[in-house]
């Protein structure tokens, strides 16, 4: 009997596809994911964080390249942690755009004609903003609410483009809240879904159990390569001098949430 059923069960784990076999079980809804579909089946949910106005930043890092897909950026980066997507726009520009100036040392792993994602991350604790993740909890608050704006930048040798400064934090304080000077803007309407944790460290087998609010923007912005070397420069409280690596993109509709 003991013998019948464990065939049973093998032949029934190869009748099923390789994802159906391979998949986290029991996980909330993972990010990154293509933005344009809405398509989700995880049942897990959870209340949406609050707007960014009442949180306090915790935390700004970079990924090269994108790890959400969108309609801006949708040219395949490749696989493993060094994939992700690249600006639609990666192979229009000019020489000029495409040009390393003299006298720059490359600061955080990007060049002109990089794309990044920039996550500025949100939490609802009492912290002061600092390195990774960690910063956004407290031994008296464990168990925050995590709010993510995201936004796709394509690195020009431009300085006409946007400036990286413009959004950093450099101890900005809004309504006694820790913010960013300021978040992009122009770039469409963003995508909010329920998702969680990205990186390298995780994919479909491997989930992130933690709970987020993401809001993605659609469209690239190109960014001025000089404002992210100045940025690196000067330092910042995160502790950020280089761009990390992605999370391959959530595909299994039982991994993420519907996008209302």
């Amino acid at each position: 009997m003991q013998r019948t059923s464990l065939l049973s069960l093998a032949l029934l784990s190869l009748a099923l596809p390789a994802s159906a076999q391979t998949l986290c079980q029991g996980f909330g809804p993972q990010t990154p994911r293509d933005i344009a579909s809405a398509i989700g089946t995880n049942t897990v949910s959870f209340p949406h964080a609050p707007e960014t106005s009442a949180m306090n930043l915790c935390d700004i890092h970079t990924h090269t390249n994108a790890e959400h897909k969108g309609p801006g950026f949708s040219l395949p980066g490749g696989e493993g942690e060094h994939g992700g997507w690249k600006c639609n726009g990666t192979d229009s520009l000019s020489a000029a755009e495409l040009a390393t100036p003299e006298g720059h040392e490359t600061f955080h792993g990007v060049k002109p004609g990089d794309t990044i994602e920039v996550h500025w991350v949100y939490t609802t604790c009492d912290v002061d903003p600092g390195p990774t993740l960690g910063s956004c909890f407290s031994e008296a608050c464990t168990n925050p609410s995590l709010r993510v704006e995201s936004q796709v930048f394509l690195i020009v040798n431009d300085d006409s483009a946007a400036d990286f400064g413009t959004f950093a934090y450099d101890g900005h304080m809004a309504g006694g809240l820790h913010q960013p000077k300021s978040l992009p803007s122009g770039t469409g309407q963003p995508v909010v879904f329920l998702g969680s944790t990205t990186g390298p460290s995780y994919t479909q087998e491997v989930c992130s159990p933690m709970q987020v609010t993401w809001s993605v923007r659609p469209e690239c912005m190109k960014l001025s390569y000089s404002s992210v070397q100045r940025w690196g420069a000067k330092g910042n409280v995160f502790n950020e001098d280089h761009s990390h690596g992605v999370r391959q993109l959530v595909t299994a509709p039982e991994l993420l949430a519907p996008i209302n």
